[in-house]
C-alpha cells in the first residue's frame, strides 16, 4: 500500500460522510435531540481527523521515516475509533458506560496534534527527495 494514512484518511472521510447522512436522515426522529448532538460531535471530529490523516499522509511523502509523523497518524486513527466510535454507539444505543472510552480518544487526538506540532517545530534536516 502506497500510504496507509492516505487510505485510512479517505476511508474515514467516506464513513464520516455516511454517518453524517445517516444521523441527519435516519436518526433525526429516532433519538433525542441531545443524543443527536452527541452523534453529530462524533461525525464532526471524525471528519476533522480524517483531514488530519490526509495531511499526515501528504507530509510523510517528504519524510517517510519520521516516527513523529507515524505516531501522529496512528494516534489520529485510534482517536477516531475511540472518540467518534464511542459517541456513535452512545447516541444510538444509549449505553452510558461507553462515555468512559471517549476521553481516551480525545487524548489520542491531542497527542497526535502535539506530535505534529513537534515535528513542525524541529529544525529541518537534510532530506533526500526523489
Amino acid at each position: 500500500m502506497q500510504s496507509i494514512f492516505l487510505f485510512f484518511g479517505a476511508l474515514s472521510a467516506l464513513i464520516g460522510v455516511g454517518m453524517g447522512a445517516f444521523g441527519a436522515h435516519g436518526l433525526k426522529n429516532a433519538i433525542s435531540p441531545e443524543m443527536l448532538a452527541v452523534y453529530q460531535t462524533g461525525v464532526s471530529y471524525q471528519m476533522w481527523h480524517a483531514l488530519g490523516l490526509l495531511g499526515v499522509a501528504l507530509i510523510r511523502r517528504h519524510d517517510p521515516e519520521s516516527r513523529l509523523l507515524t505516531w501522529a497518524g496512528w494516534l489520529m486513527l485510534i482517536g477516531i475509533v475511540l472518540f467518534s466510535g464511542s459517541l456513535y454507539l452512545l447516541a444510538m444505543m444509549d449505553f452510558k458506560q461507553l462515555g468512559m472510552i471517549t476521553p481516551f480518544g480525545g487524548v489520542s487526538f491531542l497527542i497526535a496534534w502535539l506530535l505534529l506540532a513537534v515535528y513542525a517545530a524541529r529544525k529541518p534536516q537534510a532530506r533526500r527527495y526523489s
